[in-house]
């Protein structure tokens, strides 16, 4: 299996190469070149991780080639710092000649790598999607797999209104998809707010803020803790008895922290565009693949990192293998001619996805795993709302 494959770091080594070229030359040796760029190492690698596999698990599936071409693959990590991100990213580009750049995890971190990748190849944002660069930021070569970072959090805004919930308590990182998650949920939830707090991004104790949260009586809680930061929210949470407040949530509860999160996360809702019983023919066959191959559930950063590999090989096939144009190539990006694991899926014009997005909760399977699965519907065919502001 490809994961066999790259478990050492000398056999991931053995598949990467920095050749020299110009930066789109496939009509003359017939490779495109992949740079994957993710957070792998500190509190949040399994976010990467999740994301690498996920990407690595498609070209499998497509036989190691995208559009029929043989893929140089690159793969770094941000290390979840921006100023590093942006070097490295420079790297794939003028160095490694890459056509495409496929990450990254945080929102800061594709903020601060946009100009030095979408002057001379494509941005392929599977996680990340700041609302900046959804509206009046937006740019004709970063296209993105996930979402527009208000949609998945309104989510959970529109359930607690639903509810009928009078109060609600925010908590979230302090950076740029911190604030776009209140901005979603305050969308749709109409109630008080009894209290926003932004926390540095990966803190690890939240003694404080449960103290707070305590004292605030919330009718519910909504929570956005990626990777490490929601293992440790989620266990303190329970042991602080407050686990009778409904717990809405995105990225807190998922795959990726729910292996450490374990029972102390049963029955958290949160709010998503995936989850791994979606019901479509090629999600099931996804889904049962990346537990046999990795051995653990796939999340939400698996799968789009997954359809980030279907959308390059449609777009490869677009131009017939030629990237020398990269208008061509653009064209044939935003097509979208591929069948995506979540089922329906278009790009509006900012390049940001059409798609349904879902109410999950989390479960125990059959096999002793825990996982989110599908609730409800609460949006579908949904467009983020910053489209209007992208004059691209």
């Amino acid at each position: 299996m490809l994961k066999t494959a790259l478990k050492t770091a000398a056999a991931a080594a053995a598949i990467l190469s920095g050749l020299a070229g110009s930066a789109h030359a496939l009509s003359e040796d017939g490779k495109v070149r992949i740079g994957l760029l993710y957070t792998l190492s500190g509190p949040a690698a399994i976010l990467g991780e999740q994301s690498r596999d996920g990407f690595l698990l498609a070209l499998e599936k497509l036989g190691g080639t995208l559009g029929g071409l043989e893929v140089e693959l690159h793969v770094v990590d941000d290390e979840q710092k921006p100023d590093l991100a942006v070097s490295r990213a420079r790297e794939l580009v003028e160095s490694d000649k890459v056509d495409f750049v496929v990450g990254p995890i945080f929102s800061n971190v594709l903020y601060a790598i946009l100009p030095a990748v979408t002057e001379e190849a494509f941005l392929i944002s599977t996680n990340a999607g700041t609302s900046l660069l959804a509206g009046a930021e937006c740019n004709e070569n970063l296209f993105v797999t996930s979402y527009q970072n208000d949609q998945i959090h309104q989510v959970s805004g529109e359930y607690a209104q639903e509810q009928g919930y009078p109060t609600a308590y925010l908590i979230t990182p302090n950076y740029q998809a911190g604030k776009d998650a209140m901005a979603g949920f305050k969308r749709s939830f109409k109630g008080e707010i009894l209290g926003e707090t932004l926390v540095p991004l990966g803190q690890l104790d939240y003694s404080g803020e449960l103290a707070q949260i305590a004292a605030a009586q919330p009718a519910a809680i909504y929570a956005f803790m990626p990777g490490g930061m929601g293992v440790n929210f989620v266990k303190q949470f329970k042991q602080s008895g407050l686990d009778y407040i409904p717990f809405l949530s995105a990225f807190t509860v998922d795959e990726s922290t729910l292996p450490a999160q374990k029972g102390a996360a049963l029955g958290m809702f949160s709010g998503a565009n995936w989850a791994p019983d979606l019901d479509t023919p090629q999600n099931i066959e996804f889904a049962a693949a990346y537990v046999e191959a990795y051995g653990r559930v796939p999340a939400s950063f698996a799968f789009q990192a997954y359809d980030a590999a279907l959308l390059i090989d449609s777009a490869i096939k677009g131009v017939g293998g030629d990237l020398s144009d990269m208008g061509a190539v653009r064209s044939a990006l935003e097509a979208a001619e591929f069948t995506s694991l979540r089922g329906d899926f278009a790009f509006s014009a900012n390049h940001f996805p059409v798609q349904d997005f879902y109410l999950t909760k989390v479960v125990e399977r059959a096999d002793g795993k825990f996982a989110t699965s599908i609730v409800k519907t609460i949006f579908e065919d949904y467009a983020d709302p910053y489209l209007p502001e992208c004059k691209m």
